[in-house]
């Protein structure tokens, strides 16, 4: 297994995790964190629910960042790695048309 099937299998779990986070919580404030709890007795447990599902959102995204660039870092590496699009440059034809050259006018003048 390649480096880069390990990053790509990490950055698939980490955008799971993030889209569970941020589903799970609600803008106007009464998401996962109204759920628990008594009416009055939430204030404390709202706040720190809250504040764990914003850090975790904060670390999530920037997890998901990280190993996004990492996996570039391996992909665009050393040229040793056979994860690459094209295994050599062999593999790469480049096919330009020819396109004849222009013509000169001829001088007909003498």
């Amino acid at each position: 297994m390649s480096t880069f099937t390990i990053f790509l299998a990490l950055i698939v779990i980490v955008a799971f995790l993030l889209i569970v986070v941020i589903m799970v919580q609600n803008p106007k404030g009464g998401g996962l964190s109204s759920s628990f709890g008594g009416g009055g007795q939430q204030v404390g447990g709202v706040q720190k629910t809250n504040d764990f599902l914003d850090k975790s959102t904060w670390t999530l995204a920037t997890l998901l960042l990280v190993l996004i660039l990492l996996s570039n870092v391996t992909i665009m590496g050393d040229g040793t790695s056979s994860t690459g699009v094209f295994e050599s440059d062999e593999d790469v034809e480049m096919n330009v048309p020819q396109q004849p050259a222009p013509q000169q006018p001829v001088d007909n003048q003498e």
